[in-house]
């Protein structure tokens, strides 16, 4: 690997293009993968129902999956690539480390927003047949709110029309079946790997900040953090932690390119964050 091919800069510099040399996160234009990115949508907001995602936690959160460590669902999760994203078609661990790798350069005291960096993709090992290998439309792609009406905000919610809960006088009404200020923890969010890490984290007691757990269960809801929808749900502790979530989402955005990592330069200083903030193996 050539040298200009690695992240090493003392400062990480925004890139002006994803990894296919375009602009970011480019829905309704044409691109590389737009067709696969449309179908893929069409079908997450077909599907994505409030009872689905009730029967997804049901199925999922019991943890009986498999026993592994951190850097071995890294690894496992390496032989998939995200249909939902329009940025990029390489495997999850580059991903995964890019961001990581970019958020230790501006932040070097700041641990466990590198860790953070690392795991916020995790949740998509659902793909695995070892996971009962859940479609695309199920694991990845933006999250939001269940049980009240869909924002426009949402990208490509045209296709919500056709989801039982549109026409559902429960669920479609403006704050549905949740209060202003209930906060963001009352919400049942559109089922996917953000909302299955969380839980993977939380149930494995793992012992970083809250801030950490808010960032990965949150940073797939471009619709709050990108347009201010559903920010009227937002409690005191909501506030406070959106701060690190914007700052996160610039390097989960727009670390998206072809300047790769070099793995097994940077992997023994994330194996000691990660003996650090989980145990040693984890129910998935």
């Amino acid at each position: 690997m050539a040298t200009a091919d690695v992240i090493s800069s003392d400062v990480w510099q925004v890139p002006t293009s994803n990894a296919f040399g375009q602009p970011f996160r480019l829905y309704d234009v044409e691109s590389t993968r737009r067709s696969i990115v449309d179908e893929f949508y069409r079908t997450n907001h077909i599907n994505q129902t409030y009872s689905f995602a009730l029967e997804m936690r049901e199925k999922h959160l019991k943890l009986n999956k498999r026993r592994m460590g951190i850097w071995d669902c890294c690894e496992l999760l390496n032989e998939h690539v995200d249909e939902s994203d329009p940025d990029l078609d390489e495997p999850q661990i580059e991903h995964l480390l890019q961001t990581a790798e970019a958020i230790r350069k501006d932040y070097p005291n700041e641990d466990w927003l590198h860790l953070t960096g690392l795991i916020h993709d995790l949740g998509k090992i659902l793909l695995h047949p070892d996971f009962g290998e859940e479609p695309q439309w199920a694991v990845v792609g933006d999250t939001f709110p269940l049980g009240c009406a869909f924002d426009d905000a949402i990208v490509h919610s045209q296709y919500f029309k056709e989801n039982p809960d549109y026409n559902n006088p429960l669920f479609n009404t403006k704050n549905g079946i949740y209060n202003e200020g209930c906060g963001l923890d009352k919400l049942v969010m559109s089922w996917g790997h953000d909302e299955y890490m969380y839980q993977v984290m939380k149930l494995n007691n793992s012992t970083l900040p809250p801030q950490a757990f808010f960032v990965i269960r949150y940073h797939s809801f471009y619709a709050l953090h990108r347009a201010g929808a559903y920010s009227r749900f937002m409690n005191d502790f909501d506030r406070e932690m959106m701060p690190w979530l914007h700052t996160f989402n610039k390097y989960d955005l727009y670390s998206k390119s072809k300047v790769l990592v070099n793995v097994e330069e940077v992997k023994p200083y994330y194996l000691s964050l990660i003996d650090k903030y989980f145990p040693i193996e984890l129910r998935w």
